[in-house]
């Protein structure tokens, strides 16, 4: 379990390794932060699109075999990000990873699916949880301190000596053998991984390309329409295709790519979507706060660590022991409250924020977010591992992988663009009401490439324009009071997003008191 146990921190400590180095990536290559966030959003792109083809492979070679190879690579990817000379290589280092944990996700699953039963299989499960969160914690204090001591790069260090770690602990794992008779449903392949990656597209370049008319930056447009939405809609419509050739291939007794009957109650299917809301909640704020706390308040990557610090031990924490109260509560009940909490917590943090992160109403908003997602996280994935026969745990590990990081690549990407649209319609509205920027100052700032920019960095653009010295404090003065509305707003707007998870939460199962049930008997070959 040790192994298991490190193999779920490798992955967690690298993702979430990426938000706190984003203002020292953000300075040492020269690009801006939307740019340096592609990292985060291709590793979940590159586990999405590829995580159900990985289930596959690792059911046909061996879970064992494959995973010690995957580990090794894992291990690349963080060689690469410590020697990347641009930000194209750490992009590269970070889609590596990605492919690697594509099939370390569903390997996790079968594995204790294997070794653990009934309640140990909960704790078991229970122990990623609080992995990913402890992992958080971790990342976020230990690259805070190395990123503002040494720099950013040392953090992937750690992920590499991890990677080592989890490669030796590979050998003491049970051996076992693949299935060489199971066939990777190539066409479904293409189809699940196209769709994911015209999505990702799609909602991280919305922004960039254009919500609806293309912009200067868009590759292409078709009629004066921005490629992002169309890849949306694209990304969407290939999805349903390949649900469509799935059930198709199924019922005329062929091996799907993956076993849609792990979705085939209400329950389960209201378990994935509680799933793709809360890893998506998490990444949006574990994008938004160290954007803010960095990028606009120009502070240390510490002091994000430090701004963090309450929602991530909380996560940890609560992950732990929320399997205790298996046998209290059904898991409708936990599932209902969880989203109750993150609901309100996000609502009162868009009240309270201030530029100030160590106030203790925004203290004790980041901790009662951070109930809600310890407790979701690890009650979900739960839900679908006890639901079905241990030989479908590689499905639910494949479905796992898909949803969260979608999830964690969409919410990224989406709450990136709808930031900067809203710091730009706030930026817009204030210059109107402050007669004293007259519109040639406006027009020399250029307001429509609007960003998250620090004081100084403002102060430096202005010193290039005719400004007076009333002036210059005036827009900084601006800027700042629009960047902090913005975040509130942005917060108000993930708070409604959790309000959308807890209706279906309600038809998560409804377990009696003190019973946790063992997956359904294995069909008989």
């Amino acid at each position: 379990m040790v192994g298991l146990f490190l193999a779920q921190v490798l992955m967690s400590f690298n993702v979430a390794a990426l938000p706190v180095s984003l203002g020292g990536m953000v300075e040492e290559f020269g690009v801006p932060p939307t740019v340096v966030s592609s990292t985060i959003v291709v590793y979940g792109l590159a586990v999405a699109a590829l995580v159900m083809t990985g289930a596959k492979l690792g059911q046909r070679i061996g879970w064992v075999v494959v995973f010690r190879v995957v580990v090794a690579t894992f291990a690349a990817s963080a060689l690469l990000m410590i020697l990347s000379p641009t930000v194209g290589w750490a992009i590269a280092g970070q889609a590596l990873a990605g492919a690697s944990a594509a099939i370390i996700v569903p390997a996790l699953v079968a594995l204790i699916a294997e070794n653990y039963h009934g309640a140990q299989q909960a704790t078991a499960i229970g122990s990623l949880g609080s992995a990913r969160a402890i992992s958080g914690v971790s990342a976020f204090f230990i690259g805070g301190a190395l990123g503002t001591l040494v720099g950013w790069r040392p953090v992937f260090g750690i992920v590499l000596l991890l990677a080592v770690v989890v490669f030796v602990f590979s050998f003491r794992l049970r051996s076992d053998r693949g299935d060489p008779g199971i066939r990777i449903d190539l066409v479904a392949a293409v189809l699940i991984g196209a769709a994911i990656v015209l999505l990702t597209l799609g909602f991280n370049n919305l922004n960039a390309w254009g919500l609806l008319y293309a912009t200067p930056d868009a590759p292409f447009s078709v009629v004066g329409v921005s490629p992002a939405p169309l890849f949306v809609v694209a990304g969407v419509v290939l999805g349903q295709t390949f649900f469509w050739w799935t059930r198709r291939r199924a019922a005329t007794g062929k091996v799907p790519l993956v076993d849609l009957t792990v979705l085939g109650s209400s329950s389960e299917r209201a378990a994935v979507y509680a799933m793709f809301i809360v890893v998506a909640l998490e990444a949006a704020l574990n994008f938004t706060v160290p954007l803010y706390i960095q990028i606009v308040q120009g502070r240390t990557p510490f002091d994000t660590a430090l701004a963090m610090m309450p929602f991530n031990l909380t996560v940890f924490v609560t992950a732990t022991l929320v399997v205790r109260f298996y046998g209290r509560f059904s898991p409708r009940v936990i599932g209902v409250t969880g989203f109750v909490l993150t609901t309100g917590a996000l609502a009162w943090l868009s009240l309270v924020v201030t530029n100030n992160w160590e106030t203790l109403p925004t203290i004790l908003g980041l901790f009662v977010f951070g109930v809600g997602q310890g407790a979701l996280v690890t009650l979900v994935f739960n839900v679908l591992v006890t639901a079905v026969p241990k030989a479908l745990a590689g499905d639910v590990g494949s479905i796992r992988g898909t949803t969260q990081n979608l999830a964690s690549a969409v919410g990224t990407a989406v709450v990136g663009a709808l930031l900067v649209t809203i710091l730009g319609i706030s930026v817009a509205r204030s210059v109107v009401e402050h007669p004293e920027l007259p519109p040639s100052l406006v027009a020399q700032v250029d307001l429509d490439n609007v960003n998250f920019v620090s004081n100084d960095e403002l102060r430096a653009v202005l010193e290039g324009t005719d400004a007076t010295e009333a002036q210059v404090d005036a827009a900084v003065a601006l800027n700042e009071q629009s960047r902090l509305d913005t975040l509130r707003i942005g917060l108000l707007i993930l708070a409604a997003v959790s309000a959308t998870a807890i209706l279906p939460a309600s038809r998560l199962p409804r377990y009696r008191p003190g019973e946790i049930p063992d997956p359904a008997p294995e069909p008989v070959s």
